[in-house]
């Protein structure tokens, strides 16, 4: 600690700050308590000028230790409220000196610099907890009352009003740098960045009062009447300065254009905004959407860069074009009565100006905005019959010239608004649409890259156009020799992704060009890996170009014998991104989806594709843990494809040499017995199990001790679990293996003594069970155990033959009953009509009203429920929030596929009536009237059938 306050060195100093942090991810508080006592120590010699730098380099350790716990779930945040409660006393007074009207030096921006960072990182998600109570428990929110809070909004707020004069007035701060890259750097341009993006980031989670959490209600309510409000002076003043001929960093418009857009929403900040919506609109959101001559010269000169930048997913993260679309948007979709004709007035204009001017004097970027403006408000005008009647105008009079105009960008942005606006209905006999089409296939060769690539993107709309294929299928080899060069030129995932969609669309005509499109993709997949770990879209574009083959192998399914043509290419692609110890692990996906389509349609398997088995197992077991549910399709499709290799062969692994069926059983027993593992995990891997039973009859009965102690310990662990999910799996394998031989799976439940218990507990869980492939195997796995002779079954079980028939009976009798109402189908179109047209005439809402958005609602209230067992991490993810959601059976097959159950248990119950009648007889006098009732209902069905279908042959 002593070396970072010392050190001067900014290169050397980030390090030592960074390696306090992962120390105090290890150390803090338990074993390093004295960390922030020396820390907080240090700050408080801030009055000393002589303790600047160390003063600094204490508030950027403080900043790393508090980033530890940025994203923790609240029950997890307790050292960082007792942070916030011993630092910012300390923090606060710092804040305001640092930000008073006569301190101009760079010695000040960098220490309010950390400042605000610890800020965010303690309040992003959470407002810090106040002191402990006697329970441990956190006491109300520290900062979520005005007191606590309005000394920092006042900071924040004298920050974003700080005038930041150009070099050349001679005014404090003093020595702005000129060129846009140093001034981005400078430091009080960066803690305007900062104090922007924290007071957008309190406004979206603390704000709005609709999506507040109830213990913080007051102070959103407070924050939108009282300090929101305030904020929108320096807000708007700050988003003034480039109309005005000054400065201002994109990141720093970036947020207050989003703070703007939330207090659109907001109505009691928006009575306030109404009067400056046109300065906002066209004076700040209209240039800020602008190209700037810095693009045009990156068109023309660095085309690469261009495309890359125009479609970075990262763009809405920093780019102020991307918050002033967002901006123009809300706009006209929340407040479209005071907003929309004004704005379509003004892009009128603009259109009309272009085509009445001489083409030495036109506006050509002006008109670019305008079509932009235009197509990011596609959604709106689309559900507005009144203006998407006239769109058809607006695309044939001021878009189609642009496809041949001079301007190279203006044909991209042609090509673009075709994409906005493919559903529009067209009035005339196709021939418009006829022309639209035939001007994005000359564009498909350009001289222009990024024309190229808007073209290509462009036709993956048309294309499912009605009447579209009239025109493309003559051309289809044409247009898939386009792609290709401009995949060969660039690599971009969206451009890939419209070749699938042209390839699912035209998948039956896709077949003569199946060998062909493979060779290509798995060429331009290896050019694309080639480009390195650095290039974020050639990696984008390799995941593309495997999803895209996955959809040729789709497209040519029915005629698996084209597959052949195409293993020699795909099974080495297969073997290289399983084989190299996850060093392709973001493609594991895709391969498997391919190995997938590979062991599952053709009749046979090859020698070459088996080398993935063990490939798969050592991804599993080393690497690729999570892709388990990914892995079981194709594991159980070699299973079921050739079960004599799969029991006789084996491969090499990383524990030596194993037998396949080794490798199926240590995946399931590790995935079953891992913590790690979900319960969704956790059942995929038993089909492996049932997979083995159902194609293995008769030769697995030395694995039946196994499975049945991996399953029954599960089955201990899950007996009291509220969802039955899992416990509906055991018993699909439970049934499996009395379908696979009743004696010896009765001897296992038998000589652990706990036949009842699994029979008593099964019978329980038949209720809830929905799922037809536990059904089923509840059918086949109980009807089995009628196979034997009554003498020689264990005697608990022969009291519980009764139960077991009527039990088999009953489920049978659903099944049907399922089966035949699934035949019925539904009409669902009445439904999907209803809603069709109601917002034709919805102008947003008034200005009275707070925007109500169902998607933030119900992301905020996902925000707000979370718990302890979850990260915030987690929740921005994706990860973990599905492990109880139901499991689909329909990517299992297997032989009992063509096992009918209905058929299996009239047959199996008749002969052991007539092998056992005294027996049998005495049980049916047993059976509710009812039961027995049902089956001579189930035999006469069966009957009907088999002399409906004929004499057997």
């Amino acid at each position: 600690i002593e070396c970072l306050l010392s050190e001067p060195d900014k290169s050397i100093r980030d390090l030592m700050a960074e390696t306090v942090h992962h120390i105090a991810v290890y150390d803090f508080p338990d074993t390093w308590p004295d960390l922030l006592p020396v820390l907080l120590q240090t700050i408080s010699q801030n009055a000393d000028p002589s303790q600047a730098l160390r003063v600094h380099n204490a508030l950027l350790a403080l900043r790393k230790v508090c980033k530890r716990y940025e994203y923790k779930s609240r029950e997890q945040r307790g050292p960082l409220n007792e942070i916030v409660m011993k630092s910012f006393p300390l923090l606060l007074p710092l804040a305001q000196r640092l930000t008073a009207p006569n301190e101009h030096s760079l010695e000040a921006a960098l220490m309010l610099k950390q400042i605000l960072k610890i800020f965010w990182s303690s309040t992003q998600f959470y407002m810090p907890g106040g002191s402990s109570n006697a329970d441990g428990a956190s006491s109300a929110p520290a900062l979520a009352n005005k007191e606590a809070m309005e000394p920092w909004f006042q900071v924040l707020k004298a920050v974003l009003s700080k005038p930041l004069p150009e070099a050349s007035t001679g005014l404090e701060p003093r020595n702005q740098p000129t060129s846009k890259e140093e001034r981005t750097a400078w430091p009080w341009w960066k803690v305007k960045k900062w104090a922007a993006q924290i007071m957008t980031r309190l406004f979206s989670r603390y704000g709005i009062p609709t999506y507040a959490e109830e213990e913080i209600k007051e102070f959103a309510t407070y924050f939108s009447q009282n300090v929101a409000p305030q904020f929108l002076g320096p807000v708007c003043e700050t988003l003034s300065l480039r109309s005005n001929g000054q400065f201002c960093t994109d990141r720093v418009v970036y947020y207050c254009l989003n703070f703007v857009d939330l207090a659109v929403e907001l109505a009691e900040t928006y009575k306030l905004l109404k009067p400056h919506m046109d300065f906002l609109l066209y004076k700040v959101c209209f240039p800020a959407m602008c190209l700037t001559q810095e693009d045009i010269e990156e068109f023309e000169n660095d085309p690469h860069e261009f495309v890359h930048k125009q479609n970075s997913p990262l763009a809405d993260f920093y780019d102020p074009r991307m918050s002033a679309i967002t901006l123009v948007t809300s706009a006209v979709k929340y407040r479209g009565k005071d907003n929309f004709q004004p704005l379509l007035g003004f892009l009128t204009e603009i259109l009309t100006r272009y085509n009445t001017t001489d083409e030495a004097n036109r506006n050509h970027i002006e008109k670019d905005c305008a079509l932009l403006t235009f197509g990011s408000l596609s959604e709106h005008l689309l559900k507005n019959r009144k203006f998407a009647a006239e769109l058809e105008g607006l695309l044939v009079s001021c878009v189609f010239p642009d496809f041949n105009s001079p301007v190279g960008f203006l044909r991209c942005r042609a090509c673009w608004m075709v994409q906005r606006f493919s559903e529009i209905p067209w009035s005339d006999d196709g021939a418009h649409l006829r022309t639209l089409i035939e001007l994005v296939l000359q564009r498909l060769s350009d001289p222009a890259l990024p024309v190229q690539i808007e073209a290509s993107k462009a036709l993956r709309y048309l294309i499912e156009v009605p009447g579209a294929d009239v025109t493309l299928l003559p051309v289809l080899p044409q247009i898939l020799n386009e792609y290709f060069r401009i995949m060969n030129e660039i690599g971009n995932d969206e451009v890939v992704a419209a070749l699938q969609v042209i390839i699912d669309t035209f998948g039956e005509h896709i077949e003569p060009h199946a060998v062909a499109l493979v060779t290509q993709l798995s060429t331009a997949f290896a050019n694309y890996i080639e480009a390195g770990e650095e290039d974020d879209d050639a990696a984008m574009a390799a995941a593309q170009c495997l999803e895209c083959i996955n959809t040729v192998l789709k497209g040519t399914c029915e005629h698996p014998e084209v597959y052949k043509g195409m293993e020699g290419h795909l099974i080495p692609l297969v073997l290289m991104i399983l084989g190299h110890d996850g060093e392709y692990l973001e493609y594991v996906e895709f391969a498997l989806d391919t190995l997938t389509f590979l062991t599952y349609f053709p009749l046979q398997l090859s020698p070459q594709l088996w080398e993935a088995f063990p490939l798969v197992y050592n991804a599993f077991d080393n690497w690729a843990f999570d892709y388990l549910v990914l892995m079981t399709p194709p594991l159980n499709n070699f299973i079921a494809k050739d079960p004599q290799h799969f029991l006789t062969g084996g491969g090499e692994t990383t524990e030596g040499r194993m037998s396949y069926i080794d490798m199926i059983f240590s995946i399931v027993s590790k995935t079953v017995q891992e913590d790690r593992s979900s319960e969704s995990e956790a059942r995929k891997s038993l089909t492996l199990y049932m997979s083995v039973l159902h194609n293995c009859t008769g030769q697995v009965d030395s694995y039946l001790p196994t499975i049945n102690d991996v399953v029954l310990g599960k089955l201990g662990q899950q007996v009291n679990a509220e969802i039955p999910l899992t416990r509906n799996v055991i018993f699909q394998v439970l049934g499996s293996a009395l379908y696979y031989n009743p004696q010896l799976e009765l001897a296992e439940l038998e000589k652990r003594g706990v036949t009842h218990q699994v029979f008593t507990q099964w019978a329980k869980d038949l209720e809830g069970m929905d799922k037809w492939l536990a059904k089923k195997m509840t059918v086949l796995g109980l009807t089995s155990i009628l196979r034997l002779p009554a003498s020689s079954l264990p005697q608990n079980v022969v009291t519980m033959l009764p139960s077991i028939i009527t039990t088999v009976i009953n489920v049978t009798a659903k099944m049907k009953e399922e089966s035949e109402k699934g035949n019925t189908g539904n009409d669902d179109n009445a439904i999907e009509a209803e809603d069709e047209g109601d917002e034709e005439e919805w102008e947003g809402f008034d200005e009275s009203e707070d925007v109500t958005n169902n998607q933030d609602t119900a992301y905020m209230s996902a925000l707000n429920k979370l718990s302890a067992a979850g990260d915030i991490s987690q929740f921005l993810l994706g990860d973990g929030w599905d492990d109880d959601l139901d499991d689909d059976d329909d990517d299992y097959h297997s032989p009992i596929d063509n096992v009918d159950e209905l058929h299996f248990m009239n047959d199996v119950l008749k002969e052991a009536f007539q092998r056992e009648p005294q027996v049998y007889q005495q049980i049916q006098a047993s059976l509710p009237a009812e039961t027995v009732a049902s089956f001579q209902q189930l035999a006469a069905a069966v009957d009907a059938q088999r002399s409906q279908a004929g004499p057997a042959r």
